[in-house]
């Protein structure tokens, strides 16, 4: 049996930034799933995974490459995600947004996928976000096994 570390789970986040309806930058990059999301899947595999479904995205302000033993992130803004969706039989990809009210102020560069008890599932990091009331960000965040 293969250990928890070696599940061949992958992530792919898209993001689009918006200043009005110009799309002023596009990114797109492969992200960490954490232990702490692998855990969740296995619980949830088992039937014992009671809030381990991924329901939010977050938002935060800590550039430090991702780790396996990474369980949140920085001064987070977190929203619940806007859709889910199935590509293949083997991926899902959740949709989100974060509008021109949502998270002013911050210096985003760390994004996270969290399930329903706030438990990080995947993280990411990016070139600094400076959130400001004329930016909106959307994207999706795919998961393939």
């Amino acid at each position: 049996m293969q250990p928890i570390e070696q599940m061949p789970m992958k992530g792919a986040v898209h993001i689009k930034i918006f200043r009005g309806d110009e799309l002023v930058d596009e990114y797109e990059k492969h992200n960490l799933i954490v232990t702490a999301g692998k855990t969740s899947m296995t619980r949830l595999l088992a039937g014992a995974g009671t809030n381990k479904h991924v329901t939010k995205i977050s938002f935060g302000t800590d550039g430090t490459a991702p780790a396996v033993g990474n369980t949140g992130l920085t001064d987070a803004f977190t929203k619940a995600i806007d859709g889910v969706s199935y590509p293949d039989s083997s991926s899902v990809r959740f949709s989100w947004s974060l509008t021109t009210a949502e998270g002013n102020g911050k210096d985003i560069q760390e994004f996270g996928l969290l399930s329903n008890d706030n438990t990080l599932f995947a993280r990411l990091t990016r070139a600094t976000i400076s959130k400001t009331s004329d930016l909106r960000l959307e994207g999706t965040w795919t998961i393939s096994f």
